[in-house]
């Protein structure tokens, strides 16, 4: 099958301390995007960051940022994460009343638009959306923390999403997020994922350059 096999680094496992130095090290990396995870304590029992944070990762990101928004009411945000420099927004399936309409928002402000399905939401949900969708990603954890098990019924969810995309809209990118390592990192991509959200996995590694060559079977 063929994907794009990219990496989009979450930098919600970056060190905050030495935030610039992390940035740095994903620009000189093979990675591909920057994954933003922003959290408001009510979607997701976690709150992470906001648009001031993201304004200077976008100073210094080289790569495009892929902000996934794991909050209520996200239509409320789409200009304002436009103004701080997203490049793709991700919206959430289940916080979205009328998701026909924010993602024709997030598309008028000339950003990707995803839309994002948590483990227990069936692929079938999106046969109406899907034609409207830059990329489709498939929470493999429960959402709110970094560092979790990965779910290996998302093996299924992603046979299904290809066989619905292929349908509907074969440009549309599959994204994976939740315990993505380099042991399985192989095995979605030959099920169909294009973008692979490593967080963990890269920053705790020893060599996070070298870990993201190996997630995108480059070593």
């Amino acid at each position: 099958m063929n994907t794009k096999k990219m990496v989009s680094p979450s930098l919600l496992s970056a060190d905050f301390a030495n935030l610039q130095r992390d940035i740095e090290m994903i620009n000189n990396s093979q990675a591909d995007w920057f994954h933003v995870d922003v959290m408001d304590g009510v979607f997701v029992p976690n709150i992470s960051y906001g648009q001031p944070v993201i304004k200077y990762i976008k100073k210094h990101a080289q790569k495009p940022l892929d902000v996934h928004l794991m909050i209520v009411d996200p239509d409320r945000y789409i200009d304002s994460f436009k103004q701080v420099g997203a490049d793709i927004l991700t919206v959430h399936y289940e916080a979205c009343t009328h998701l026909n309409r924010t993602i024709a928002h997030i598309k008028e402000k000339e950003m990707m638009a995803g839309v994002v399905l948590n483990p227990h939401t069936p692929v079938c949900v999106l046969e109406d959306i899907i034609q409207d969708c830059d990329m489709v990603l498939l929470m493999s954890v429960n959402p709110g923390f970094g560092g979790q098990k990965f779910i290996e019924n998302t093996y299924n969810k992603i046979q299904q999403l290809v066989e619905l995309r292929e349908r509907k809209n074969p440009s549309c990118l599959i994204e994976i997020d939740g315990g993505v390592c380099v042991e399985n990192s192989q095995k979605l991509y030959q099920y169909g994922a294009d973008v692979l959200v490593a967080g963990s996995a890269v920053f705790g590694a020893e060599n996070p350059v070298e870990t993201i060559q190996k997630i995108k079977g480059l070593l």
